[in-house]
């Protein structure tokens, strides 16, 4: 295995703790919309906020999130236009239904930053390891900025920069690779940490060299799947992860 030089970090639920809002906006955009997609009168069963937002929709770009769910309950809708509003006809107006309640709770709501994310950052950064943050959301710049985190990275590549660059979303590894491109490393020098069945595959898929799944579930429900997924280890939290890396540096 080759040392690792450089580590890529999803944000929503490694870094921030944001992984309920979205969790929760998800829930409130599908289960207002399942009236209107139930034929003959068929009550469909309410959106699972933990099982199937794991399973179907978490890391994923809010289209193939929405696509995802769809097809996972045989729902099939246009796929519409991107400018779609908010609502329940096609998957772009579903993906907007969920952008819309996602930002009017960041209004109400502080994302606050797991504790133990400031510590093994600044002892990455002093032991020379490059750290880059990645996320197909488009919110991720700005809660990375109110959170005082963007001074702790040496790249960023957010949602906004996957839709102007045209990266593909999760489980393809574009994402990844773009970050590990700004850091100036390649995939088999560069660790990937995330908290997502999709980003462990992602982070398989692109030959990154770690692939460190985060779950930070009380009952560590979701470590097998991230193991399944691809993750060559899963953490609990970061406190562990400087002195893993030890092992893989030079």
């Amino acid at each position: 295995m080759n040392p690792v030089r450089a580590v890529v970090f999803d944000t929503d639920g490694v870094l921030l703790d944001s992984a309920v809002l979205h969790a929760s906006a998800w829930k409130t955009a599908f289960d207002g919309c399942l009236a209107a997609w139930a034929v003959g009168g068929t009550e469909l069963r309410p959106f699972d906020a933990d099982r199937e937002y794991r399973e179907l929709v978490d890391g994923k770009p809010r289209y193939d999130g929405a696509l995802a769910f769809l097809s996972a309950r045989g729902i099939g809708l246009p796929p519409g236009a991107r400018e779609d509003a908010p609502g329940c006809g096609t998957v772009w107006a579903v993906a907007a239904r969920k952008e819309q309640i996602f930002s009017e709770s960041l209004t109400t709501r502080a994302v606050e930053v797991f504790a133990d994310v400031r510590p093994a950052l600044r002892e990455l950064r002093a032991r020379g390891v490059r750290s880059a943050a990645a996320s197909a959301s488009r919110h991720a710049r700005a809660l990375l900025e109110s959170a005082a985190l963007v001074g702790l990275f040496d790249a960023l590549v957010d949602g906004e920069d996957a839709a102007r660059l045209g990266l593909a979303g999760k489980p393809d590894p574009a994402l990844f690779l773009a970050a590990a491109a700004q850091l100036g490393t390649v995939p088999a020098d560069t660790a990937v940490v995330e908290d997502a069945i999709a980003g462990v595959g992602a982070g398989r898929r692109g030959g990154f060299g770690l692939v460190v799944g985060i779950d930070r579930s009380p009952d560590a429900h979701m470590a097998d799947s991230l193991r399944v997924g691809g993750a060559d280890l899963v953490l609990s939290d970061l406190g562990a992860l400087p002195a893993v890396l030890r092992g893989h540096r030079p």
